[in-house]
């Protein structure tokens, strides 16, 4: 008896042994077909999420592979923090652009475990064309295209007659002058802080040193403030020239600006910026630990599932009786319309921003506030299509209460879970 026990342990341990020793060889390679593996279940969140940035996915990359250098820091803890945060959200909100950017950092994680070399100029390059940012800036959009315009405004009242501004929108000797969602630059914006990494990275590569986190920073803090000028003076110009319409020679302006006013200084500055951290020769910390890894890898797995779940929007739950739900029609599960004599409505989830969806449609907006109705407070915008004025107002609905907050009805479906639905009403008259 005691003999086959003995030979059962010994034949356990033996076993045991040949797992962690098959574990220790091939760690990587499993580690890497758990990422393509990842990627796979996930293939549509990433084709849109390459569709939209391929162009800056691949530089970010390239970057990495380039511009990646061993670090002291141990990021391990930072970067599951992070990753978990992005999940998190992604699994109460479905939101797919966050967990493509989740599987982004889950990509430079592998490298940094493999390698223990980092880029943070690839990071923040990573970051800057995930589809979060796009989010964020088309959200702002209006509000900076209406801020720059003012701007200029001021500026050009003391040179030239100017009869009256309105929003983005210039009468100037009775002619009205309109500018673009183009002319707020945003492609011209992540090109410039991809010239500026590829200066950074460039500059450490001549140097055989490395940026510390606060050089990094502060060269992209100028960057983005040398965006803000060319587009500054691009609308200035567009307006002098009056060449707001779609032509080369709109074109050439947008280019010239950008050359002039934003690659040029960025190359007289990154003079200034001199690289002082030495390479990391010896590198105490090359070891691979798995926890880290592993507890990613089924936070990941775990998103990765609940995203692909049908969810109930609940739109048309405890609607107001004022919209007759039984004339509208889905426009798909997302958005429901209702179209009445003197009004339209479109009853959609908070995933959809009315300002975007009315800009795309080829509407150009005029004016966008934030105004007070019934004793409260919605969001009013005053559009214009084929020289018709139209007058949108919208909010978001919770349990009875209106919201103009974005961030805040997120908020209250993050941790609360509860069903909110945006309402838009436009009309050709004032409600």
């Amino acid at each position: 008896m005691d003999q086959q026990y003995f030979s059962f342990i010994t034949e356990k341990t033996k076993a045991n042994y040949l797992m962690n020793d098959f574990l220790a060889q091939y760690k990587k390679t499993i580690i890497l077909f758990i990422l393509i593996f990842l990627f796979g279940i996930n293939y549509t969140i990433v084709l849109n999420g390459l569709d939209s940035n391929l162009f800056g996915i691949v530089f970010s990359i390239l970057l990495f592979l380039i511009g990646g250098r061993k670090t002291s820091f141990n990021l391990n803890y930072p970067l599951l923090g992070l990753i978990f945060l992005l999940e998190f959200i992604s699994y109460r909100l479905h939101t797919k652009s966050l967990h493509f950017l989740a599987l982004s950092l889950f990509a430079c994680f592998v490298y940094y475990c493999f390698t223990r070399k980092f880029s943070f100029v690839a990071f923040i390059c990573i970051i800057l064309f995930s589809s979060l940012f796009n989010t964020f800036f088309d959200y702002l959009t209006v509000e900076i295209k209406q801020t720059l315009c003012y701007g200029v405004y001021l500026t050009l009242k003391n040179f030239i007659l100017i009869d009256k501004i309105e929003g983005v929108n210039f009468y100037i000797n009775h002619a009205k002058i309109t500018i673009d969602t183009a002319c707020m630059g945003l492609s011209m914006f992540k090109t410039g802080l991809l010239a500026g990494a590829f200066l950074l990275t460039l500059e450490e590569r001549k140097q055989q040193k490395y940026f510390n986190i606060k050089q990094i920073l502060l060269f992209c803090f100028l960057v983005i403030l040398l965006n803000i000028i060319s587009n500054y003076f691009r609308i200035i110009t567009l307006i002098v020239f009056n060449c707001t319409q779609e032509n080369a020679l709109h074109h050439s302006i947008g280019l010239l600006c950008f050359l002039f006013y934003q690659i040029v200084p960025m190359l007289f500055l990154v003079r200034f910026f001199k690289p002082k951290k030495e390479a990391i020769k010896n590198d105490k910390t090359n070891t691979f630990n798995l926890f880290p890894i592993t507890i990613v890898i089924l936070i990941l797995f775990i998103t990765s599932l609940e995203i692909k779940k049908e969810q109930d929007y609940k739109l048309l739950d405890n609607i107001n009786s004022d919209y007759n739900s039984s004339k509208g029609i889905w426009v798909n599960k997302e958005v429901f319309k209702i179209v009445t004599p003197g009004k339209l409505i479109y009853i959609k989830t908070i995933a959809h921003n009315p300002l975007i969806c009315w800009t795309g449609n080829g509407y150009k907006v005029i004016e966008s506030k934030v105004i007070s109705k019934n004793n409260d407070e919605i969001s009013f915008v005053r559009m214009e299509k084929n020289n018709i004025q139209y007058f949108s107002y919208w909010w978001y609905e919770c349990d009875n209460r209106k919201y103009t907050s974005l961030p805040e009805v997120l908020l209250i479906k993050l941790f609360y879970n509860k069903s909110i639905r945006l309402v838009n009403e436009t009309s050709k008259t004032p409600l």
